[in-house]
């Protein structure tokens, strides 16, 4: 995947697959994305728990675990097995790029996404059960999140924020961030470098729902030309303005003392990059992404899609005073994009923790099946 090598040698950005499974582990193929360029991988207890109950790879694993604890602690169990490996076949990418790559993410539990207390908890405990430096934990965005992850940070513990929507939002993680890394020096530590976060800035899901009401305002599918022209244009547009959000947190005095410590900066992550409407551009959230010190994670199609037909171009801050004029206009047809995001951001940590529930009792009937408890 040559353009792989060259999103990341000539324009900065690292990409990273956002998929894990055992039997990839298992036949090289992981290692095979990560010769060809991928430089992270990023996960979420749905995608590890179809894995789970989808292959037969962990069959004979999985019902010796169930025998003798729950299927969460199962599931958990072998969550764990899979990122280790993830992490050691990284390690290569970590040592090489001084920390800034190389990394894997693990989700905490969906459940805990308006639960401060316990999230930190969690946290901490896969930090320290796992104990890799290139391992990133996940925390939703969320409003309790947002507490959870300053401290966190302030421990020295590296975190992927997750479940972005909005540029309000993203700017109390940014906040969190820069917060975070000044208590950890306050507590008596001399150096940031080992403190790592990205900010996973979620995009093809805005321009589902904001796709949704201009169809509704324009009066249907064949309504206002006006209108309908903006579909396809809010999330690229709002990801260009949070990238101006980013650089302008990243400079200035107090960042630049922070990186006088050897702190390292927030980097966005454009996530949920796969292309949903198949009217559009299938790498829509890939070619016009493309910037310096950002990641873009994408499902294993849309890395083999860009290394056929992907736009080796720098694209993130190409025209910001466009991305501002689209979310302009999307105001004055009556589209609120802080509603839009409240919405997202609803439906994400709903859809998580019901996915999770539900394959969690796949994984208790596939446990039957083998002959475990449930």
């Amino acid at each position: 995947m040559s353009r792989l090598h060259d999103l990341y040698s000539e324009h900065g950005q690292s990409p990273w697959l956002d998929n894990l499974r055992r039997d990839w582990i298992n036949d090289g193929r992981l290692a095979a994305f990560v010769a060809d360029g991928v430089r992270g991988i990023t996960s979420n207890p749905t995608i590890l728990a179809k894995a789970i109950a989808g292959e037969d790879d962990y069959d004979e694993q999985f019902a010796s675990l169930v025998k003798q604890g729950s299927v969460e602690d199962a599931y958990w169990a072998l969550v764990v097995e899979d990122i280790v490996h993830a992490l050691g076949l990284l390690e290569g990418v970590f040592e090489d790029s001084d920390g800034t790559d190389g990394f894997v993410s693990l989700e905490v539990a969906p459940s805990l996404a308006h639960d401060t207390g316990r999230t930190i908890e969690m946290a901490r405990s896969l930090h320290e059960r796992i104990g890799a430096p290139n391992l990133l934990v996940k925390v939703p965005a969320t409003k309790e999140g947002v507490p959870a992850i300053e401290r966190l940070i302030a421990e020295g513990r590296s975190i992927n924020v997750t479940l972005i929507f909005g540029l309000p939002r993203y700017d109390a993680v940014i906040e969190a961030y820069l917060s975070g890394l000044e208590a950890y020096l306050a507590s008596g530590h001399e150096r940031l470098s080992p403190v790592a976060s990205v900010a996973s800035f979620f995009v093809s899901r805005v321009d589902t729902e904001v796709d949704r009401r201009l169809e509704a305002l324009a009066g249907g599918a064949d309504g206002d030309p006006a209108v309908l022209g903006l579909r396809g244009k809010a999330a690229v547009a709002q990801a260009q303005l949070a990238y101006q959000h980013f650089v302008r947190a990243f400079q200035g005095e107090r960042f630049e003392a922070l990186k006088a410590k050897g702190a390292r900066v927030q980097r966005p992550l454009w996530a949920s990059t796969s292309t949903k409407n198949p009217a559009y551009s299938d790498l829509l959230y890939v070619d016009n992404l493309i910037g310096p010190s950002t990641v873009n994670t994408m499902p294993e199609s849309t890395l083999e899609a860009f290394d056929d037909h992907g736009r080796l171009s720098r694209t993130i801050d190409a025209d910001p005073a466009e991305a501002e004029a689209v979310v302009a206009r999307l105001a004055e047809v009556g589209i609120d994009l802080d509603d839009v995001t409240a919405t997202l951001e609803d439906e994400g940590v709903h859809s998580f923790a019901k996915s999770f529930d539900e394959l969690i009792q796949t994984l208790g009937d596939k446990a039957a099946a083998l002959g475990g408890s449930r």
